[in-house]
């Protein structure tokens, strides 16, 4: 009988990535209403020294696979893995981040094994023995809870929302066998860049910029994100002019970020933007036009030029530093 929560934790840069602390995290609590284990996969090369940081936040078990074949995320083996754990573990709830990589994986695995999905969560409960997940829809207009049908749960939840708790459980770490199963995709080229900059999801203040910036130019906003020590953003329409890479794109089409600070800079806000930051902690609103949408979200509001603004707030910020 499934019982127990899996959760698919991410490895980037030969790191993990701070959605697998906040998904333990989580999870622990989930499985300590539900007086049931919780286990943390991970997935990866020479990941066995990498795994024990992950005992801290409370797993009764960490599964490794563990392969140089799986060094970097690819579908098509990373599925297969994911199938054979789930059946290993046999747990009723598994969980994932609502990454690029988590919402790919999570939709292939909620296909494969015929289970319900409910993406992008910002909280999720026991209620009645199941698990409830709750997500905002319509661009964030309604927020709703959700059951999913079944007798296994799969669930993504959103990077930044949740807390990450440490916890004095005391787990093990076991090894599976990595059956890398069909694959009918061929790797020709991998091209990777990394980054010393906070990643857009796990950043906790955010610089983003959209037509109003008149161009390709966000070195004003790339100062401003450097002295917060976060990311810089884009709108759809900046992207879509070619102003910034799709990798930054805020919004319904593009990542959804919850930081401590979202800064919205010649933003109009459209709703498939407000949909990606929307549960931002604090929203600051930077247009000239007094009637944009933007200034419906935001908790500051500033009437004014950007390229005024912004030089000012970032000289303010350095002063204080």
């Amino acid at each position: 009988m499934a019982q127990g929560i899996l959760v698919i934790t991410e490895i980037w840069n030969d790191n993990f990535r701070k959605i697998s602390f906040e998904a333990l995290s989580q999870a622990k609590q989930l499985a300590d209403v539900l007086k049931e284990p919780m286990t943390g996969l991970v997935l990866g090369s020479n990941v066995q020294d990498r795994a024990k940081e992950l005992l801290a936040y409370g797993p009764d078990t960490i599964l490794l696979a563990d392969d140089p074949a799986i060094k970097r995320f690819r579908p098509c083996e990373y599925e297969n893995i994911i199938a054979d754990a789930i059946n290993l573990v046999d747990p009723k709830i598994v969980i994932f981040g609502a990454t690029r990589q988590g919402k790919e994986i999570s939709a292939l695995i909620a296909a494969r094994i015929g289970a319900g999905l409910a993406v992008e969560c910002s909280d999720l409960e026991i209620e009645a023995g199941r698990l409830v997940g709750t997500r905002a829809l319509f661009g964030g207009k309604v927020i709703a809870k959700v059951d999913i049908e079944g007798d296994i749960q799969l669930a993504s939840i959103r990077p930044n929302v949740f807390e990450v708790k440490e916890s004095a459980a005391i787990g093990k770490i076991e090894s599976m066998t990595v059956n890398l199963g069909e694959v009918n995709v061929t790797l020709l080229e991998e091209k990777i860049e990394f980054s010393t900059k906070p990643e857009l999801t796990e950043a906790d203040f955010i610089v983003s910029g959209g037509r109003g910036m008149e161009g390709d130019d966000f070195g004003l906003l790339e100062k401003l994100a450097a002295v917060l020590g976060g990311a810089v953003g884009a709108s759809r329409n900046a992207v879509d002019l070619g102003w910034r890479p799709q990798s930054d794109q805020v919004g319904q089409t593009g990542k959804v970020v919850s930081p401590k600070l979202y800064i919205a800079c010649g933003i109009s806000g459209a709703m498939q933007h407000v949909a990606g930051m929307s549960t931002s902690d604090v929203i600051v609103g930077i247009n000239k036009d007094p009637d944009a949408l933007i200034f419906k979200v935001a908790d500051y509001c500033i009437v004014d030029d950007l390229f005024s603004v912004v030089p000012a707030i970032t000289a303010e910020i350095k002063k204080a530093d």
